[in-house]
Order: C-alpha cells, then sequence, then structure tokens
C-alpha cells in the first residue's frame, strides 16, 4: 500500500443512485466540510468536532489533488438538490495489527433521518467488493451511536466483537465480507 511519492495517481470517484452522488470533492465544498466537521453535534461521536484553522488546512491540500488517495472520504450530494450533505468513503486503517478498510459516513444534520447513511453505505460497499476486489469491510463505531450501529446492521454488517481504540476507548467492530 506504500506507493512512491513522485509516481502520480489519479483515483476519480463518481457514484450515483436515483437520490444520491458521491464525488471527489471541488474546491467548492470547502465551506460545506468546514461547517461539518467543526459542528460539536455531527462530530460527537467522530473524535469531536475540529479546530477552524485544522479544517482549512485540511481542505487546502484535500483541494490541491482531490484524486490523490485511493481510498479517502469524498462529497456526498443531493441529485435533487446539488447540495451536499455528507463526507462518506472507505479508508485504510490499522486495527489490532491488522490492515482494514473501514466504511464511514458523515452526514450534515439537516440531512439526518433521510436514509442516506443507508443508502450511501450500501453503495460503497458495493463499490469495495465489485470495483476494488476488497473481501471485508469494517466500521468502528462508539458503543452510545446507536443510529450508526443501526445504518451498519441496514447496510448487511455485523457486530463482530469490541476492541480498543486510540487512549483506551472501546469501539464496537462491525464486519461485512464479499459473499
Amino acid at each position: 500500500m506504500n506507493r512512491d511519492p513522485s509516481e502520480k495517481t489519479s483515483y476519480p470517484v463518481r457514484l450515483e443512485s436515483d437520490r444520491l452522488l458521491l464525488r471527489n470533492m471541488w474546491a467548492e465544498d470547502g465551506k460545506f466540510l468546514i461547517r461539518l466537521w467543526t459542528d460539536p453535534k455531527v462530530t460527537r461521536f467522530m473524535g469531536g468536532p475540529r479546530e477552524n484553522s485544522f479544517m482549512e488546512e485540511t481542505v487546502r491540500e484535500m483541494t490541491e489533488d482531490p484524486f490523490r488517495e485511493e481510498y479517502d472520504l469524498w462529497i456526498l450530494e443531493e441529485r435533487k438538490s446539488g447540495k451536499p450533505v455528507g463526507h462518506c468513503g472507505l479508508l485504510q486503517k490499522k486495527v489490532e495489527g491488522k490492515e482494514e478498510i473501514e466504511l464511514i459516513y458523515v452526514m450534515d444534520r439537516s440531512f439526518q433521518g433521510f436514509g442516506y447513511a443507508t443508502e450511501i453505505s450500501r453503495m460503497l460497499l458495493a463499490f469495495a467488493f465489485k470495483i476494488k476486489k476488497i473481501d471485508s469491510v469494517i466500521a468502528l463505531i462508539e458503543p452510545e451511536n446507536g443510529a450508526s450501529e443501526k445504518v451498519a446492521v441496514k447496510a448487511g454488517m455485523t457486530l463482530e466483537k469490541t476492541v480498543i481504540r486510540d487512549e483506551n476507548s472501546q469501539m464496537h467492530l462491525y464486519r461485512i465480507s464479499h459473499a
């Protein structure tokens, strides 16, 4: 998974359903991402809100080359309105010494409760299994985050175990394997 930094890569992403579009980030998405990741209610189970300055730097780096990373978080857009509604994707993560691919969905508060998290989860799992040929995908979910646990189950994931993450915090590890 380590690449030569001088090697130029390009990973365009475009996944569509009737209601949603998942795509690479554009510079215009910066304000949305900063608002999303600095919102204490949205990030409650994601390690808490990020600092504005940190998010500004992160957005700047992401817009320099939005196609650079094979596994990343991408912009989730509502097709009908064209509005960004979330930041979702697949990320590489080391869990208990093993490389894993994690499914992540972060939804704007005003778009929660519409089934978008479940819909994009299913789309991302199909992408992971059919296009990327990944054997299994996990979701790490704080035990108090019942809404995310429901999304994981609706997407076909099952609770495998509880793991200890950073600073001794417990997380439920949900997994789905390619059939």
